[in-house]
């Protein structure tokens, strides 16, 4: 029996994962990840580091970042408290949906995760107080890889639910698109 279900979004490779529980009067039991099952399901990526966040305010944004080949990354994210608009912008200049975005809410409540392939940009914002995410990744972290989008950007139209009540400095120094961009080449 598989204990997900892996549904396709309006931007190609791009999933929104829901975990099913195994429910009894003591709580729940949810896997996050199954590697088997994954790849039963086409996603055939290996683990390489896991992350751990916490937000604290609501109306917070985080993003949109990625990294570049030959670092760049699948990303699984599931929100663990909470509850987050989760958003991924696909960057592949091939791709019929270049510099589209899709968003999914994701909560401790409702068991889904997205799955970000190579190529997208991925951000959130923090409909809740305190949320906390995890994060799986199939490559490490390199700094000299990464690349960001600006949340803010009018070329993406992000409609963020909230009005962002925190955002980093270093995510507000991201610059905007422009004609010159030519997004993520895998």
């Amino acid at each position: 029996m598989s204990r997900f279900d892996f549904i396709v979004t309006p931007l190609s490779g791009l999933v929104l994962v829901q975990r099913k529980a195994i429910e009894d009067d003591r709580g729940f039991l949810s896997r996050f990840y199954c590697a088997e099952e994954f790849r039963d399901a086409g996603i055939n990526k290996a683990v390489a580091q896991m992350n751990h966040t916490l937000t604290r305010k609501k109306g917070a944004v985080r993003g949109l970042h990625f990294q570049y080949p030959p670092h760049a990354e699948t990303k699984l994210v599931s929100c663990l408290r909470g509850e987050i608009l989760d958003v991924a912008v696909d960057l592949r200049p091939d791709s019929p949906t270049f510099l589209c975005w899709h968003g999914e809410i994701i909560s401790a409540a409702n068991r889904k995760s997205l799955l970000i392939p190579e190529g997208f940009a991925h951000g959130f914002q923090t409909l809740t107080e305190d949320c906390e995410l995890i994060y799986l990744h199939t490559a490490s972290y390199h700094p000299e890889a990464e690349g960001a989008l600006n949340v803010a950007d009018p070329k993406l139209g992000i409609a963020w639910p909230l009005p962002i009540t925190d955002l980093s400095a270093r995510d507000r120094s991201h610059t905007f698109i422009d004609e010159n961009y030519q997004g993520v080449v895998l």
